[in-house]
Order: C-alpha cells, then structure tokens, then sequence
C-alpha cells in the first residue's frame, strides 16, 4: 500500500464514521502534501518537517513504506466492520444528493465524483446550499453559475459517470425557494430542504412544505422533518405538520420524499415513512454527503427502505439516467 491511499483510506473511513472534521481534513492534507514524491524522497528524515504532515499522518507513511498496514487504519478497519449490504442497496444507481467545498462539504467536487464512481454509481447530484443558509456558505446566483461552468468541465472527462447539476435549495418561511427561479430551471436536479425555523407551528410548516412540494422547479423534498437522533450535534425533535397533506403534495407533482441515509437523521421516520408510502409517492434514497467517505452512508438509507417494504421501481436513485432525468424534466 502506498502511504499516500493508506492516508486517503483513513480520511475516507473517517468521514464515514463522521468523525469530527479536522480529523479527516489533517489525512486529506497530508496526502496531497506528498503528492508526487517517490520512496526516496518520502524516507527522507526532514519528510516530518514538511507543511501537512503530523506525528500520527508520519507514522502512517512509514508504517506504509515498510510494506506495513498502519495501525491506525487497522484500528479503523477494524471499527468499521463488514456490513450485509441489503439487497435493494445493489439495485442503486446512484445520489441526488451530495455537496462539496464550495458550500459546507470537506472537499472539492472531484474527490466526491471518485468516491462516488468506486461504488459503483452511476451518477452523482451536486446540490450545494443556497444563499439565505450563509453558516454552510451558501451559492449567490453567480457563484452557481460558475460552479455549472465546473461540473461541464468534470462531465468532459467522466467516462461512463454523470454529475448531474443540482441545488439543496432552502424553502423560504412562506414555501417558496431560496434561488432565482430561471437558475433552479436551468439544473438537472433541485432538493428542496428546511434549515430553519424548523419549530414553525403546525399549521404554517404544514403550508410552507406544501408550497414547496408543489413547486414546479422541485423534484425532491429533502429531510423532511429535519430531526436529529444524534450526533455531534445532538438531538433535534421533528417539524410538525400534517404529514399526509404533505406527502399528498408530493404524490400529486411527482416529487420524491428523500430517505436521507445519515444515521443521525434517520428521516423520515419509520411513520411517516410508511404513510409515504401509503400515499403513493417516489422516494430519493440520499446520502446528504459532505465528504466523499460519506456517499457510502447510503448503505444506511437502503437497509432502511428495503426493511420498509419501499418497492425498488419506487425509488427514482434505482433508475437510468435516462429515465431520471425524464423525470427532473418532466412537465410540471
């Protein structure tokens, strides 16, 4: 093993983990600050003096170079165990849902689109925040526009991969979302998610999620109660609304309820999950990714789903691109 994937292997498992993020960031640095060097050079004793690289990241280069699994990342291995990929996991094609360092994501976009063509996708939703949610650096339209300049130029070179251009929009107090409405048109894919407010009274989040459900630009409602089960951020209770109002809004334009697959979310939860599915909607199964060792926590969301009873041809991440994208640019 090469140091340098014995470091990108750590950073990886890591994020997937969801291990604070300097923890990951300190292997990311350290992986491209011996980009390029040869054995000889990584041997050299003032390699631990060089810019990006600490006591333990060193340690991990040398345990590589004398033919060694370090034993960090065998104690991460380790930690991470073998899980049973469900059955429908292997049906997936691929995320709408990921974002990268041009909002609140740990990397730029091309590291996300490796991770996620070693799993095997397909295709990969770019959906960086919108503006009003300035904490995760939020795209201004401009900046948006310039980041579709960047994902044509990545799609030049993919071979048998797509990065589809996207948005997690915010929906706004009164339902309607945080872009300018031509720039949402002009995207493959457009998540539509609440950020704040989340303890708005009943009766104005069940209208707000309904307006957005119905908004012709929207083809995904994300994270839809916004809860929180755990994590480094705690505990967070779910929005309340009528949830069957919502979910017939979706059912009746043709949006997708995301199963976000973050173990902290969890959401929907199991309830509102099954009354989705009662009511006839499509489901997105998304990682809400902001690291590429984090686009593998869709593992989570398909056990999910699959225990639900959600039928795979119900579940629009199952479809080609062709047909996905016959959907997003359906008429409204």
């Amino acid at each position: 093993m090469h140091p340098r994937e014995a470091l990108d292997e750590i950073a990886y498992l890591l994020e997937r983990e969801r291990a604070s993020r300097y923890r990951s960031k300190a292997f990311r640095a350290a992986a491209a600050a011996i980009e390029g060097l040869d054995d000889a050079a990584l041997r050299e004793p003032g390699l631990r003096h060089r810019k990006g690289i600490g006591d333990t990241t060193f340690a991990v280069i040398r345990q590589a170079l004398a033919g060694e699994v370090p034993d960090y990342l065998a104690e991460l291995r380790a930690r991470a165990g073998v899980a049973t990929a469900s059955a429908l996991r292997a049906r997936l094609r691929g995320d709408l849902h990921a974002h990268s360092d041009w909002s609140d994501g740990l990397t730029p976009i091309e590291p996300m689109v490796a991770a996620a063509s070693a799993l095997g996708h397909e295709y990969l939703a770019l959906t960086d925040h919108s503006p009003r949610l300035r904490v995760a650096n939020g795209l201004s339209p401009q900046r948006l526009r310039d980041q579709l300049d960047a994902v044509a130029v990545v799609n030049e070179s993919a071979r048998g991969f797509r990065l589809l251009s996207g948005i997690e929009v915010d929906i706004l107090d009164d339902g309607s979302l945080d872009q300018e409405p031509d720039l949402l048109a002009a995207l493959d894919v457009v998540v539509a998610s609440a950020h704040s407010k989340l303890r708005m009274p009943h009766a104005r989040m069940t209208a707000r999620l309904v307006a957005a459900a119905s908004d012709p630009r929207v083809d995904v409602l994300g994270h839809v109660t916004g809860r929180l089960v755990g994590g480094e951020r705690g505990t967070r209770p779910p929005s309340e609304f009528d949830a069957r109002a919502v979910f017939e809004a979706c059912a009746a334009h043709g949006v997708a309820v995301e199963i976000n697959s973050r173990p902290e979310r969890q959401d929907p939860p199991d309830d509102l999950l099954a009354l989705a599915l009662e009511v006839g909607c499509l489901f997105s199964i998304d990682s809400d990714a902001h690291a590429p060792g984090q686009l593998s926590l869709i593992d989570h969301g398909a056990a999910r789903a699959e225990q639900a009873g959600v039928p795979a041809e119900r579940i629009v991440t199952t479809w080609p691109l062709e047909r996905l994208l016959a959907w997003t640019t359906r008429e409204r």
